[in-house]
């Protein structure tokens, strides 16, 4: 991309600041503006990339989870002082007046993940396309890299089909369970029953179902949320700075964004349920005890 750049006058060095911010870009000094241009792109709690996948995404899926008042937010938005490793940093914040569209952002993007990206048929179909790229791409990724930006979806989606008819191809099982929408079933997800006894209870019991219906039939998929951007600068109207936790009791009680799922060969979904039933409670709990050393096997 350099002499793209090069040629409209942008360097690259410019580009990688505000894509990544200070935090993950440690090789040079920022300055405050730029600190705080990275912050209005890519910010944990106001950046523009934020506000429009979430509004982008709740148009195109058709849900009203990701809507908030945008044009309220933007309009309340400030530049303001916050503590950080020890010294008083400009950062984005936001007016008083504001705070209810900053908690409407902010519950979107817990709404959008619990209910749509962290959707398990939406993370299943995910796992299969990967499970047939590793396969398919294993002779076919492109080592040139102008014959590997030239490959497109349209490529993968003719190959995937015709793997799918291929009893013979790597990526038969994969490409066949995405076409005749035939992907593994949800066996379990995580619950605060089960962590409270073994907060890797879902590895647990992933760990025994393979030895029980064979790895290849099973898959887990896990995810946990890191940075949330609940906390930020609010100036009041009487012009004093306080944390958005201390003045939002709506933001201090989110719930942080964490799924853990274990997914089926459908064949076998019938059998594994009840075996759920059956071994879930003793599953965690001897696990725990293994690794707290309070059991000799």
């Amino acid at each position: 991309m350099m002499p793209i750049w090069d040629d409209i006058k942008i360097k690259s060095e410019h580009v990688a600041k505000l894509a990544v911010g200070p935090k993950g870009y440690k090789e040079t000094n920022f300055s405050d503006w730029e600190a705080i241009l990275s912050e209005i792109i890519t910010g944990n709690s106001f950046g523009v990339d934020r506000m429009d996948y979430l509004l982008r995404d709740s148009h195109h899926a058709g849900v009203a989870y990701g809507k908030f008042d945008h044009y309220r937010l933007i309009d309340t938005i400030r530049i303001l002082p916050k503590e950080e490793d020890g010294s008083m940093e400009p950062v984005l914040g936001i007016e008083e007046g504001g705070l209810h569209s900053a908690e409407a952002l902010l519950l979107a993007r817990y709404f959008m993940f619990t209910q749509l990206y962290l959707h398990p048929v939406r993370r299943i179909y995910d796992i299969h396309l990967k499970d047939f790229l590793k396969e398919w791409m294993a002779t076919s990724l492109p080592i040139v890299i102008e014959d590997y930006l030239n490959l497109t979806d349209n490529e993968i989606l003719v190959n995937l089909f015709n793997a799918a008819r291929n009893e013979k191809h790597k990526g038969y099982d994969p490409a066949k369970r995405i076409v005749n929408r035939e992907h593994f079933k949800l066996l379990y997800r995580r619950n605060p029953k089960d962590l409270e006894i073994n907060p890797d209870a879902a590895r647990a019991i992933f760990e025994d179902a393979c030895e029980k219906f064979g790895v290849e039939n099973l898959r887990f998929d896990s995810y946990k949320q890191s940075g949330n951007g609940y906390e930020f600068p609010v100036l009041t109207e009487d012009k004093q700075i306080f944390s958005s936790l201390e003045l939002s009791e709506t933001l201090k009680n989110v719930p942080i964004v964490a799924m853990d799922y274990i997914f089926i060969n459908p064949k076998y979904r019938n059998d594994a349920e009840k075996w759920k039933r059956q071994n879930t409670e003793t599953i965690i709990e001897l696990k725990e005890a293994k690794n707290h050393g309070t059991i000799t096997i």
